[in-house]
């Protein structure tokens, strides 16, 4: 079987940026995990109290499994934070549970790009998971075909990733901007805040 070497550019740039994106987000979270804040608030307490200071109620902040798997859910308005973020005191756990709350922030404002961005979301799972399989199964089979559908399921992940960016860096914006503004941090410890939501803005 001829194996085109185009079906690449499916593949490599939502790879790459995948990859880039993830060793920079667990980098600066490292490096700030060991940064206490001086409040000592938990992740759960920032989100919770930044939430609160911005008039926004009704949202449930559960601890969930896993490295850095913190993700809001606009459908039943739920802020899931790790492990290590949930009841953490550091400067790096305030910053990825305010970003996450600046989600819920997005929501209650009405901010139209989240609901793309959920709507991409099945898509882009399917493509992650399903798209390697099919692109393998295609050169075992030696059908051309095949791994071209597992490229273009692939590419659903970069056109996620795309799309999505804007919706990031606005949740990091806002979050950068309250969290000093309500007082969860002091303005020292921004830069800290700043280099975990700069790279959380990226995942």
């Amino acid at each position: 079987m001829f194996f085109d070497p185009t079906y690449l550019l499916f593949i490599l740039p939502g790879f790459l940026l995948s990859l880039w994106a993830s060793f920079r987000v667990k980098m600066a979270f490292k490096k700030y995990s060991q940064v206490p804040s001086a409040r000592g608030l938990t992740g759960a307490e920032a989100a919770r109290e930044m939430l609160s200071m911005a008039g926004i109620h009704g949202v449930q902040i559960e601890e969930a499994h896993g490295l850095l798997s913190d993700h809001y859910n606009p459908l039943n308005k739920t802020l899931n934070l790790s492990e290590n973020v949930y009841n953490s005191r550091s400067i790096a756990a305030i910053g990825v549970a305010c970003h996450e709350a600046g989600h819920a922030v997005q929501h209650a404002r009405h901010y139209q790009p989240l609901w793309l961005r959920s709507l991409l979301v099945p898509t882009a799972n399917i493509g992650s998971s399903i798209g390697y399989i099919a692109m393998v199964l295609g050169l075992m089979l030696s059908s051309t075909n095949l791994v071209l559908v597992g490229a273009v399921l692939f590419s659903a992940v970069l056109l996620f990733q795309v799309v999505t960016l804007p919706v990031e860096f606005n949740a990091s914006s806002r979050a950068k901007q309250l969290v000093v503004e309500y007082g969860i941090i002091s303005p020292n410890e921004r830069e800290g805040v700043d280099r975990v939501l700069n790279a959380a803005a990226r995942a």
